[in-house]
């Protein structure tokens, strides 16, 4: 398959825009013609997922990004000039955009669909050919892909492959002309092993331990509205989000009032948890497990455990893969849930004294995905901004950093390597090629060449003094006269 791709990408040579755009309109029929069959296939695939969630998050939440590609890969797409006086000196030069070749996508199962169809939008705008390995969790959604896409796509732009762990490492291990991974760091890493066999440039979009710092110097209504948003948020596909808030660090004295808060906004929100199809179940029994690890970890290790189950309700409930919201204080570092992951409806909080404390514990951590600030905007906010490393940083709103079409999402450190999302993902999936040409009746570069006559040595002299002299002055009217040193 890889093959083939590549040799039609080889025949084809750069694609044009109209066959750019031509390919983004396919992806997004087999997406609109094909929504109650993707809902259907999610829901079954998680048991409990309603199907206003399915349409809001793999399929009309996309549409304003596909539509923001599509209307910018022409602009995209054009050379940059370089040195435009230059050409009175017979020089010419620009930057082209060139698609990469085959670009490999690896999808999650959190969101089977909107997480391979965003990458896929952003690799075919930049004029690349493509493979998609979707996640067997979701193993009927990755059947009606696979199935689906035959009839908007030939082979040769864009297929679907399926099957299990080991089909995936060899999906991997691929000689890609770029591969995209979504998924845990802990996978990343393989990920990025078997890439490096072929020295496949990678982009890993991973998740992280999401840290939300509540304002100091708020008031009653301002903890109540946080706690509400904050909790609302943690519930959004039952916690399964990789930009989910994962710890709340609240002011020591407003701790007990955010803690009411959030607990009143979670029995709001589910006066029934088993029978409720908007309640979204753990993807599969491994991860109700593992999230169902992390609490009872939690309690045996002295935190205080609070699970927000509805009356009369007997949670977890494994028929179903649910589990209750869960409010989590007393976490401690020696707690599995201090250093994994959650992805499932528990939200940790803890106390803390000052800005500065609330910061040292945020990185003393690996850098998250986002971190989150519920608060004005004001100078403790830019203070939190300055001193804290995330992929993004969301004011008051869950994954508002996400909100602009044309903003880059991507993590750093530990939360992953590289961007997309808007003109982001155009680059991710491109080479900026350098094409310069010269008319000139000599060599401009000829003479990096031996011999080197008196002239040559006497300008290299001279121009290495006049470089040490603006240095200097520089430094002089900065106040430094350290070597090296800063102001």
């Amino acid at each position: 398959m890889l093959d083939a791709q590549r040799a039609a990408f080889v025949a084809e040579g750069p694609a044009s825009l109209a066959v750019r755009l031509h390919r983004i309109d396919r992806l997004s029929a087999l997406l609109l013609e094909n929504t109650e069959a993707f809902a259907e296939a999610t829901g079954t695939d998680f048991g409990t997922r309603s199907r206003s969630a399915s349409l809001f998050t793999e399929i009309i939440g996309i549409l304003p990004l596909i539509e923001h590609t599509r209307k910018h890969t022409g602009r995209w797409m054009k050379p940059t000039r370089l040195m435009p006086a230059g050409r009175l000196f017979g020089l010419r030069g620009e930057v082209r955009p060139s698609p990469l070749g085959v670009a490999g996508i690896i999808g999650p199962w959190n969101f089977p669909v909107h997480l391979v169809v965003l990458p896929a939008v952003a690799a075919l705008a930049a004029g690349n050919r493509v493979m998609i390995k979707m996640s067997e969790i979701t193993g009927r959604t990755a059947d009606l892909m696979a199935e689906l896409a035959p009839r908007y796509f030939d082979e040769t732009e864009l297929a679907v492959v399926t099957g299990g762990p080991e089909v995936a490492a060899t999906f991997a291990g691929l000689a890609f002309d770029h591969l995209f991974f979504t998924g845990s760091p802990e996978v990343g890493k393989r990920v990025q092993r078997a890439a490096a066999d072929n020295l496949v440039p990678v982009t890993l979009e991973l998740g992280g331990k999401n840290p939300v710092v509540v304002a100091p110097g708020q008031g009653a209504a301002d903890i109540a509205r946080a706690g509400a948003r904050i909790a609302t948020a943690r519930m959004v596909n039952g916690g399964q989000v990789c930009v989910c808030p994962d710890y709340v660090l609240v002011p020591d004295q407003q701790v007990d009032r955010f803690v009411a808060a959030a607990r009143d906004r979670l029995r709001a929100m589910f006066p029934a948890i088993i029978d409720n199809p908007d309640y979204c179940s753990s993807v599969d029994e491994p991860n109700f497990d593992r999230v169902l690890g992390l609490i009872e970890d939690a309690r045996a290790r002295g935190a205080d455990v609070e699970s927000v189950a509805p009356a009369g309700e007997r949670l977890p409930d494994r028929g179903t893969r649910k589990i209750a919201p869960t409010l989590i204080r007393g976490v401690t570092d020696g707690m599995q849930i201090a250093e994994q992951e959650v992805f499932g409806p528990v939200l940790a909080v803890l106390g803390y004294r000052d800005l500065a404390q609330a910061m040292d514990y945020i990185n003393a951590r690996p850098a998250p995905l986002v971190a989150y600030w519920y608060g004005p905007g004001d100078h403790a906010f830019e203070r939190f901004v300055r001193g804290t490393r995330s992929g993004g940083v969301a004011r008051n709103d869950f994954a508002a950093q996400m909100i602009p079409a044309d903003a880059p999402f991507g993590g750093v450190g530990r939360s992953g390597t590289g961007a997309y999302h808007g003109k982001a993902g155009f680059d991710a999936f491109s080479h900026y090629r350098t094409v310069v040409g010269t008319d000139l009746p000599f060599s401009l570069t000829g003479t990096a060449a031996p011999p080197f006559r008196l002239p040559m040595r006497l300008y290299a002299d001279a121009a290495l003094a006049r470089a040490r002299r603006k240095a200097r002055r520089r430094l002089n009217r900065s106040g430094d006269h350290r070597a090296g040193g800063q102001r």
